[in-house]
């Protein structure tokens, strides 16, 4: 593999370029989360103060049990919970069936059916919006976790990645598991899925953190304040409430999706470079 610095020929520099990209991205991703963590716990005046204070001069980290308590986060958060899980498991449902139909049961214009899927993928999400709205308040879903268990269930690139790594299994166990009388369910059940968990753990991030971070679509589909999600509700509560329990707030809200990452970040590494390389 060739870099722009060799390590070959110029250690020393290549080592140093290495720190120096990891160093500046690192702080490129972190800084403004330490940032908003430590803002939380300053008084709403200290924020205010031109220049800020890089730490707190008076901690208060009793702020994020007062934002929780203040905005009664843990409805929202139970409702995002909600949402997010069955947006994952429609989602799983629908997309591993059609990926895998695509990838082995070769249907006529099944590469026509992919590219049609992809399609989608270019299409601007504000040109559907009204459409959807319209057809889910036709069929009587506002305020409801079905519209947006629905709306997540056939995604076009969760498809694609799904068929991609079924392409790539090995097709000897496949007709091993034929010839010992397996139907396709069994195959997809017993062999397939098992196979395949690295990139179903991917998919399955990229499901809930899509659904648990979502804005425009909840705030149009649920107008009844009990059922918003955290997003939605943490924007309703902004003009009236103090700055620092605001990012307390943000930050409470932020920390389930750090933490699944934190905890699966082996299995997305592998489901991300799984099936990239034949043999």
């Amino acid at each position: 593999m060739r870099t722009l610095i060799a390590p070959g020929r110029h250690r020393a520099g290549y080592y140093v370029a290495l720190a120096v990209t990891t160093v500046v991205l690192t702080a490129i991703f972190v800084v403004p989360l330490v940032w908003v963590v430590l803002s939380a716990m300053k008084p709403a005046v200290e924020l205010a103060r031109v220049p800020p204070t890089v730490l707190p001069r008076t901690w208060t980290p009793g702020t994020y049990a007062e934002a929780w308590d203040l905005m009664d986060l843990g409805r929202y958060f139970l409702n995002t919970i909600v949402v997010a899980v069955g947006v994952w498991a429609v989602q799983l449902a629908v997309d591993v069936p059609a990926a895998y139909a695509l990838s082995r049961l070769k249907p006529v214009l099944g590469k026509g059916i992919l590219g049609m899927m992809l399609l989608t993928l270019m299409m601007p999400a504000a040109v559907l919006l009204v459409p959807t709205y319209l057809t889910i308040s036709d069929l009587g879903l506002l305020n409801n976790p079905l519209a947006l268990w629905l709306l997540g269930a056939a995604n076009a690139f969760t498809v694609f990645l799904l068929k991609r790594f079924f392409d790539q299994l090995p097709a000897e166990v496949l007709e091993a598991a034929r010839i010992d009388g397996a139907g396709q369910f069994t195959l997809l059940w017993r062999i397939v899925l098992p196979l395949s968990r690295p990139i179903l753990a991917v998919v399955s991030i990229f499901a809930v953190v899509a659904a648990w971070k979502d804005f425009i679509w909840p705030l149009l589909v649920f107008s009844d304040p009990a059922r918003q999600t955290l997003s939605v509700a943490l924007q309703r509560f902004a003009p009236d409430t103090p700055v620092n329990l605001l990012l307390a707030g943000l930050v409470l809200s932020s920390v389930p999706m750090i933490g699944l990452f934190l905890v699966f970040q082996r299995h997305v590494l592998a489901g991300l470079t799984a099936g990239s390389v034949k043999g």
